[in-house]
């Protein structure tokens, strides 16, 4: 369905109307919204799932298995042409293998709450503009109904009601926009910092598994290296120490 031209005409002369009414805080907070938008589409595209936890390393973790010794150098030629957050933190695991487990775990704990802040980057933005959208629109609220009352007041015979009505209706347009501002903002806010919060909690777990199976491959082959075969009854016995004499 086409809309006339003149209607369209006049519904832009309205919404131009409505926002230069505003004056300086309405550009204010006209501005406002263009960087809340900004951040929220930057935000939504980079925070996807598959960017920032790829399924294919999901998928290479929990498919490792007992005994599968190549494990750790197979993800290790993955992540290394890997570059997303997850990878990252995986490269260090693998990196520090020969590190003692506990210490291996700091590092990785280090790296990954550096990749939180990466992620979370630009979400201050949006706590910005959910705190100072509401303010700048009772701001210019206020400022609007002072300009009002102090043209009414300064001429006694302008008793028009319908002119003070239209004044402070001017006047509120901008607690109007403030509002449709913060609130948006306030929901992908909230909607960003709860989803980098479960994807954190799901690659801490992946994580504490990975680094799980390779120390316990590296527990066997540890436990491997003091056994000693035992000829006579064709099973493994405990290696004999230097200096010891056999029965």
């Amino acid at each position: 369905m086409m809309i006339p031209s003149p209607l369209l005409a006049a519904s832009f002369k309205s919404v131009f109307q409505f926002f230069a009414q505003g004056g300086f805080f309405m550009a204010l907070l006209v501005i406002c919204s263009f960087v809340s938008v900004t951040v929220i589409v930057l935000r939504g595209l980079a925070l996807r799932r598959d960017l920032v936890m790829p399924p294919a390393l999901e998928r290479e973790i929990e498919g490792i298995g007992p005994g599968d010794e190549d494990a750790a150098s197979r993800l290790g030629r993955i992540v290394n042409r890997d570059h997303s957050s997850f990878g990252r933190i995986i490269y260090v695991g693998l990196h520090h293998l020969h590190w003692p487990k506990s210490e291996n775990m700091d590092a990785v704990q280090t790296r990954a709450r550096h990749e939180i802040v990466r992620l979370e980057s630009g979400l201050f933005v949006l706590e910005i503009i959910v705190g100072i959208a509401p303010l700048l629109g009772l701001l210019g609220a206020v400022s609007g109904l002072v300009s009002v009352f102090a043209a009414f007041g300064s001429d006694v015979n302008a008793q028009d009601p319908h002119g003070i009505a239209k004044g402070i209706s001017e006047a509120l347009s901008t607690t109007i926009v403030g509002l449709a501002i913060a609130i948006p903002s306030l929901i992908a806010y909230s909607y960003f910092s709860k989803k980098i919060e479960t994807m954190a909690a799901d690659m801490e777990l992946l994580i504490a598994d990975l680094l799980a199976k390779c120390y316990y491959h590296q527990a066997l082959h540890a436990h491997a290296a003091n056994v000693a075969p035992d000829p006579d009854s064709r099973r493994y016995a405990p290696a004999k120490e230097s200096g010891e004499v056999a029965p």
